[in-house]
């Protein structure tokens, strides 16, 4: 008997192959996973029992991240690697502060399309693309991309916690720097990366478990991980602990894990072209 497929999802979707979008859905509480993504997700979690918090971790560094941006007048947001919508999308925050606000959303994984365009049928200024950030190229001459993003202007460009999905065979800071050679000067770079460095055993277990899923996983160091941002200036405080962003006094105040940075094992940081 084959799996029951939900009316919602794309016919192009296996429902055996677990993804790692809808896993990360799945963390966060969301509702557009299937059983393979759920059952892979709870072996994650029993290598990793911090994945949500991590998760929510990455949503507030995005806030914060995106709301700086739109207060100094950034108004356009290419999100690569966007996942599924989920609360707080990057749309919503950059046109609380500029209404004006555009922004094209990127993955790969059709049910992360499908709803990110039933999210944003009515809203002219956003926009979702079924594309590979790891082709540059077609994600840049994408008629989405084109039709709603004017590159010879400032661009916030966002990969968050994606390029530890990118393997290195499929050479990560190039692609990041093909993305920062085709926006305009004065654009900017935000990251997210998990990392190896605080606890590289742990880490290997949940890179194990993601060999099952549709991508898997690479941390990688520091050292390695600011290599990436090659050619974009960090800003202040540069590549720091995802919590340690410019956070929120009342945030860590309130941090469920204690404000441990070994236990959210992931670098952020906020990258701006000359």
């Amino acid at each position: 008997m084959g799996s029951y497929r939900p009316t919602w999802a794309p016919d192009i979707v296996d429902l055996e192959i677990p993804s790692a979008a809808r896993m990360y859905d799945y963390y966060l509480g969301g509702s557009h996973n299937f059983a393979a993504d759920r059952r892979l997700a709870e072996e994650a979690l029993k290598a990793w029992p911090e994945t949500p918090y991590m998760c929510r971790a990455n949503r507030a560094f995005l806030r914060r991240a995106v709301t700086f941006l739109a207060e100094q007048g950034v108004d356009q947001f290419l999100d690569l690697g966007s996942g599924i919508p989920t609360a707080g999308n990057v749309h919503e925050i950059a046109q609380a502060v500029l209404p004006e606000a555009r922004t094209v959303y990127v993955d790969c994984d059709a049910v992360a399309y499908a709803h990110g365009r039933a999210l944003l049928k009515d809203d002219p200024q956003a926009t979702y693309v079924l594309a590979d950030l790891r082709d540059p190229e077609a994600v840049l001459a994408s008629p989405e991309v084109t039709g709603m993003l004017d590159l010879e202007r400032p661009v916030a460009v966002l990969m968050l916690m994606t390029l530890h999905f990118v393997p290195d065979s499929d050479d990560p800071k190039s692609i990041v720097s093909a993305y920062r050679e085709a926006v305009a000067p004065g654009s900017y770079f935000v990251f997210s990366h998990g990392t190896n460095e605080y606890r590289p055993a742990d880490t290997g277990g949940i890179t194990k478990v993601y060999t099952q899923a549709s991508h898997g996983i690479v941390p990688r160091d520091r050292a390695r991980i600011q290599e990436l941002a090659a050619g974009w200036e960090l800003l202040s405080p540069g590549l720091v602990d995802v919590i340690l962003w410019r956070p929120d006094p009342a945030e860590l105040d309130d941090d469920p894990l204690g404000a441990d940075v070994t236990r959210y094992s992931t670098f952020a940081a906020v990258g701006r072209t000359a």
